[in-house]
């Protein structure tokens, strides 16, 4: 039996302390957390950045560093700082070493990245090892030239392969949700089906259960199946809660394409063994004729800069749809004629805050908003040239009247200057899968001795 505690489902959501403990007295073989994912979108993967604050971090990991302590296990975290890309591993990378000092200990840390060269994959493409997942667009190595961060979603065999060096704590780059958990299950020869479908009922913590914020789960595997039981007060798995989570962020509620293969859990079999605990056999795992790691790569896609007006009136706000347009339209016919700019060089977006700004036309409530937050959104080549178009619409979100005859009307604007930068906008522009001859080509992997010297 190999026993996995989880302590969150991602660390910077926070977890249970009483919870944990409970966790960490039933004698876990490992500790294993998530760092993040690409639910915030490209930004995180395009800068290299983490999206949680680097306090909040530092507080749960010196937990989580602690808790390894006392069980004497392994502490395994993939996908660093949101986006596993190298520069975020670096930096949880410091954040451990800062946190060992302080606490006067030391570590030994296995440090996995996943980053792939430009010109690698260039070698890739042309050699046919660059396979696109519909609907992706073919791509060329001047999109893979112009991608800030490139990283592989790395398996159960390269956190494995990490274990293996004797690490107290494994920091990795971009790994698939589930790998970090899977892997120690699987090298202990656990039921393959069972290490796979538990990892992912288990990726996100208690979301398997009653009372999803709680955080702390343990999962128990074994040769036939494996077991789930949420560990804080008030939180229950369900053959409901359990089965439902494979659905979660994932296109086929039976089936969840992994590195090496594919899980299958028709067969599945979701048993209560008492009203906390959730035992499941049945799960198969599928075998790969070939190894293969999803590429994600983000790159420049223009250059931000955003305004906000405020309407209340009710004439304007009762006609917001019509004036929305009909600033857009004179604004960007001045773009054109001022800055000499083609149509598809620029684009501005008018988003009206409490008015369906969340599902568009897909809205179906039925309410007169009393005020309405205009949000323009300018997107262009440069900086520079969406800041220019952000002063030219300055005038039109003050004061552009519905109608050529009435009386100058006048809004507000919540800050001064109005015209704020945004910076890069970034975008997703890989869904491609890699084909490796052996996995760990493509991945880099270091021990270091952090804390005291």
């Amino acid at each position: 039996m190999v026993k996995v505690l989880v302590p969150s489902g991602a660390l910077g959501l926070g977890y249970d302390p009483v919870a944990l403990k409970r966790g960490i007295a039933a004698n876990p073989d490992l500790i294993a957390i998530d760092g993040g994912s690409t639910d915030s979108g490209p930004f995180y993967l395009g800068e290299g950045v983490s999206k949680y604050a680097r306090a909040s971090t530092k507080k749960e990991w010196a937990g989580l560093i602690v808790a390894r302590q006392a069980a004497g296990v392994p502490l395994v975290i993939g996908t660093a700082g949101t986006c596993g890309a190298g520069r975020a591993v670096d930096w949880l990378v410091d954040i451990t070493d800062e946190i060992l000092r302080e606490t006067g200990t030391s570590a030994r840390v296995a440090v996995l990245k996943s980053d792939q060269s430009a010109r690698h994959l260039k070698a890739s493409l042309a050699q046919g090892h660059i396979t696109p997942l519909q609907p992706a667009p073919d791509i060329s190595e001047a999109l893979l030239d112009a991608c800030s961060n490139i990283v592989a979603l790395a398996g159960a065999e390269q956190i494995n392969a990490a274990l293996d060096t004797g690490a107290d704590i494994v920091i990795a780059g971009r790994t698939t949700d589930t790998a970090i958990i899977a892997a120690l299950p699987l090298a202990r020869g656990c039921h393959a089906g069972a290490a796979w479908h538990g990892a992912k009922i288990g990726e996100c913590g208690a979301l398997c259960a009653t009372n999803p914020q709680s955080g702390v789960i343990m999962l128990e595997f074994d040769a036939e199946g494996f077991t789930v039981t949420p560990l804080a007060d008030g939180a229950y798995a369900s053959p409901h809660t359990v089965s439902a989570h494979m659905l979660y962020e994932n296109s086929d509620p039976f089936l969840l394409y992994e590195p090496g293969g594919h899980l299958d859990v028709t067969d599945a079999r979701y048993t209560a063994l008492d009203e906390r605990r959730v035992r499941v056999e049945g799960s198969r795992w599928v075998p790969s004729d070939r190894y293969t790691v999803k590429l994600e790569g983000a790159r420049i896609a223009g250059y931000q800069t955003i305004l906000m007006a405020l309407i209340r009136d009710p004439r304007y706000v009762a006609a917001s749809d019509h004036w929305c347009a009909d600033v857009s339209e004179k604004c960007s016919q001045k773009v054109s004629d001022r800055l000499a700019l083609a149509p598809d060089a620029f684009h501005i977006e008018l988003r009206q805050i409490g008015k369906n700004a969340t599902l568009g036309a897909l809205e179906t409530a039925i309410g007169d908003p009393v005020e309405l937050g205009i949000l323009a959104i300018i997107t262009a080549d440069t900086q520079d040239i969406a800041v220019e178009i952000g002063k030219l619409l300055n005038p039109y979100l003050l004061h552009h009247p519905l109608t050529s005859g009435e009386e100058q009307p006048s809004f507000a604007f919540p800050f001064s200057p109005p015209e704020i930068d945004r910076g890069p906008l970034w975008e997703f522009c890989l869904n491609h899968v890699l084909t490796l001859q052996d996995p760990m080509d493509g991945f880099d992997l270091q021990v270091l001795e952090l804390g005291l010297d």
